[in-house]
């Protein structure tokens, strides 16, 4: 039989992690669970894949600000398609750390134009663009298709929790829909079990069997308080096991906790600048909380022997 988690180093988080699925998944042990509450969830961004320079949805929706910059000139001084225009990403990449400090001042200025860069398309239009860019653009630094930069460690997390009997979703800040075309492909995790934020939708029939179309309104963010929530909503169960990188995450891995129950909770810590980033700007919240909490931290310098 392959060894198990063959990309992660021998160490304290590699230990963690298959103990515990041992311990809640075999026959006989006084922790195990059935099938039904072996849940897991995990964030996407900077968890499951590279969010740095910035995030890869936020790349696919710069571009088509651009694109509307172009074609209407009255934008180029309007932000955030400003800030696309002119490749700001300074300001895009401060508006993402004032929100994970918890000023969401430029948030919604940003999500304005998220809103309305994809509004008034149906749904399989949207998903058609998404697919088309994921499986088309690449990394700006790491010379790897952006379909390439998922961690191979964490795709083999995913991997063994499957082979065990678990139910695995992703709960991510970014965009539902933006992932579930590539979900299953890259991840393993069928589109049914993505979780995410969303806009606002609205149903029309017409000959042709109806048409739900992106409005340009906001549903919900899935991120800080609002994961546990959408989790409950979406699976009807609280997780036993979560995993996160981010301030954004520290309710979703907190909700994974409950007295009497097993439970894991990891945190990837980026700190591994030669292979992929080093940073720790949005977490620091969290890091402390993983100190507080007992939870396991993943060193990517560490704990993986590959990345990708």
């Amino acid at each position: 039989m392959d060894e198990p988690m063959s990309s992660w180093r021998e160490g304290p988080a590699k230990d963690a992690i298959l103990a515990f699925v041992d311990r809640v998944s075999s026959d006989g042990s006084a922790d195990a669970l059935p099938p039904s509450e072996r849940v897991a969830v995990f964030d996407n961004d900077g968890t499951l894949w590279c969010e740095k320079p910035m995030p890869i949805q936020l790349d696919f929706i710069l571009r088509r600000l651009v694109a509307m910059a172009e074609s209407n000139p009255e934008l180029k001084d309007v932000q955030p398609w400003k800030a696309a225009f002119e490749h700001d990403y300074a300001w895009l990449g401060a508006v993402l750390e004032q929100h994970y400090a918890g000023d969401d001042t430029n948030v919604h200025t940003l999500a304005k134009g998220v809103l309305e860069a994809f509004g008034n398309i149906s749904v399989e239009k949207f998903e058609e663009q998404a697919s088309s860019f994921l499986r088309g653009a690449g990394h700006p630094t790491l010379d790897r298709p952006y379909l390439a930069c998922a961690y191979t460690p964490m795709v083999e997390v995913l991997d063994h929790l499957a082979a065990h009997g678990f139910a695995s979703y992703i709960a991510s800040g970014g965009g539902r829909d933006f992932m579930r075309p590539i979900s299953d492909e890259v991840y393993g995790v069928p589109r049914d079990r993505v979780i995410g934020s969303g806009t606002a939708l609205s149903y029309a029939p017409d000959a042709d069997g109806g048409t739900i179309t992106r409005q340009v309104a906001p549903d919900y963010i899935d991120d800080g308080p609002e994961k546990p929530v959408h989790i409950w909503m979406r699976v009807g169960r609280r997780p036993v096991l979560a995993a996160g990188n981010s301030n954004g995450d520290i309710e979703m891995l907190t909700y994974s906790q409950r007295p009497g129950t097993p439970s894991l909770r990891l945190l990837i810590l980026h700190d591994d600048a030669e292979r992929e980033f080093e940073y720790v700007s949005g977490a620091e919240r969290a890091l402390a909380q993983a100190a507080e909490s007992g939870w396991t931290v993943v060193s990517m310098k560490n704990d993986w022997a590959t990345v990708f």
